[in-house]
């Protein structure tokens, strides 16, 4: 549960370097509130993507829906910024999503891939862990 809000914590954090279990969580955790605001609009009797204002139960769920996705966009872009850091790439790289199917395809696979490891011009590599400071109290 840590890593899938870890990116709501580094909100504007455009710098440094995400791993994969950071950003796949943060996408497995957008998923699961896709999914249940589809779930919750259906049985107040709505419809998400024809007519999410068809009661006013379902409006609300709309509007909630709407405002947790521009609450998320900053996150979504740091953290796939931090994630191509990862491999070593500019965050330039994410403009190929706009070109469909194909450069889609080729960012899913940058952000499938391992990162370099040790140190890049993005900063050091999250996976090595930095071991603890040494105790400095004197043993009595």
């Amino acid at each position: 549960m840590d890593l899938m809000l870890q990116p709501l914590r580094k909100y504007t954090d455009f710098n440094g370097r995400a791993r994969r279990s950071e950003y796949w969580f943060f996408v497995l955790f957008v998923v699961i509130v896709q999914v249940l605001a589809r779930v919750l609009t259906w049985f107040v009797g709505g419809d998400l993507e024809h007519d999410p204002f068809g009661s006013p139960a379902s409006a609300i769920v709309a509007l909630a829906y709407f405002g947790f996705c521009l609450y998320i966009l900053i996150p979504s872009l740091a953290v796939s910024f931090r994630r191509l850091h990862d491999s070593g790439r500019t965050a330039w790289w994410l403009l190929l999503g706009l070109i469909p199917i194909l450069g889609q395809l080729v960012v899913l696979i940058f952000m499938i891939l391992d990162g370099t490891p040790g140190d890049n011009r993005f900063g050091p590599d999250p996976k090595v862990t930095v071991p603890p400071a040494p105790d400095t109290q004197a043993a009595t």
